[in-house]
């Protein structure tokens, strides 16, 4: 007998209230992504990354002046110990992909920090895109770009990547981005974090272990396949052709449904826009032109195959879309995911030592008893 046929388990932990929280709200069944007060459509192409952060850390946006100063708090912390710039370089030497070496560069964060957790929360903000970068340019035979603390966030992300400030719709492409998966309920990269720090060990160990759940495919790796699905099509007159093999086959069509989301995922409406600018402005129409072929022929075969559920395009598929046009190569898309996260583990954190206890769930055994050891 499975531990899921024992009344009163539920694996997963699926439908268990596990916190209340202030920062986000998901309804899937109306497709609904609340933050802080504000609908996902509204503040993610709106607002600054700085905002957000700030909203999810004090529970409001800032004034003008408030803005101004804590932009520039931030900023002051985005240089890296120069422990973690070693360590990054031998992560590279070593083959190491963009979710371990950011795993390991953060566990170094605090190094010279106090024990104040909003201090550890900005240091580990701030501090993201110039782990991702510092790896990604070691990895590729380059010195990590130097840290320009006038651009903002989203700017300074993608000037660590590349070494050279960029084009502002792309920017701000990103930052709509990273605002709209700041936060998303008690996801498991989240419930990790809070669990962690529910023991009153430090947020830079919360976010560590956060950024170790993201890893697993099953939470922060589907981007990618999304996109590969669209290269593998590569042109409109054979997209039928593909998807229908691949729904023949039984497979996941990756991009498309959602475990909570029944109707369609706000966030993908928001990165939808997002893309449609960013493309507008100079991207890769070519590319863009065939995913949204591709997506709706994904979408008409799989109504025409599931009349009884309601799949829609989920915020994967224009995630992967968006972030090309970017410029990020596939291996960025989950780290990319992380550093706009990183900001929701942040402020979990911080609400679990202001009002949480020890987060501590029972099991049910479900072994053998009686056992005993033969005379030896």
């Amino acid at each position: 007998m499975t531990s899921h046929q024992y009344e009163g388990v539920r694996q997963g932990l699926e439908g268990i209230v596990a916190a209340a929280t202030r920062l986000s709200r998901v309804d899937g069944e109306a497709g609904q992504l609340t933050i802080a007060g504000y609908t996902v459509e509204d503040l993610a192409p709106r607002a600054t990354f700085e905002e957000v952060v700030y909203l999810l850390l004090h529970g409001r946006l800032p004034g003008r002046e408030e803005l101004v100063h804590f932009a520039a708090e931030l900023a002051g912390r985005r240089q890296l110990p120069r422990a973690t710039v070693e360590l990054l370089r031998e992560a590279a030497i070593a083959g190491a992909g963009g979710m371990d070496a950011l795993r390991m560069g953060t566990a170094t964060l605090g190094i010279g920090v106090g024990e104040s957790p909003v201090e550890q929360a900005l240091v580990a903000i701030a501090a993201f895109p110039a782990i991702i970068g510092a790896w990604w340019r070691l990895r590729n035979g380059r010195c990590p770009a130097p840290v320009l603390p006038d651009l903002s966030h989203a700017a300074h992300f993608l000037q660590q990547l590349t070494g050279v400030e960029p084009d502002p719709e792309k920017s701000r492409a990103l930052e709509t981005y990273l605002n709209t998966v700041c936060d998303h309920g008690l996801n498991a990269s989240t419930f990790t974090a809070r669990v962690i720090v529910s023991t009153r060990s430090d947020v830079i160990s919360a976010i560590t272990g956060a950024v170790g759940a993201m890893k697993g495919p099953l939470h922060g790796g589907a981007p990618g396949p999304a996109l590969n699905m669209v290269f593998e099509v590569g042109t409109a007159g054979r997209a039928e052709a593909i998807i229908a093999e691949r729904l023949d086959r039984g497979e996941r069509l990756m991009g498309f449904g959602h475990r909570v989301y029944r109707v369609r995922d706000p966030r993908a409406d928001v990165l939808a826009a997002a893309a449609e600018r960013l493309y507008a402005a100079g991207a890769d129409r070519q590319v863009y032109d065939l995913a949204r072929h591709v997506e709706a022929t994904a979408l008409r075969l799989l109504r025409q195959r599931k009349p009884d559920r309601r799949i829609e395009t989920n915020v994967e598929f224009y995630t992967a879309l968006l972030l090309h046009g970017i410029g990020l190569p596939v291996e960025l898309f989950t780290p990319a995911f992380a550093a706009g996260r990183v900001a929701g583990w942040s402020g979990h954190c911080l609400e679990q030592l202001r009002e949480g206890r020890l987060i501590r769930p029972e099991s049910e055994y479900i072994g053998p008893v009686g056992l005993s050891l033969s005379p030896r």
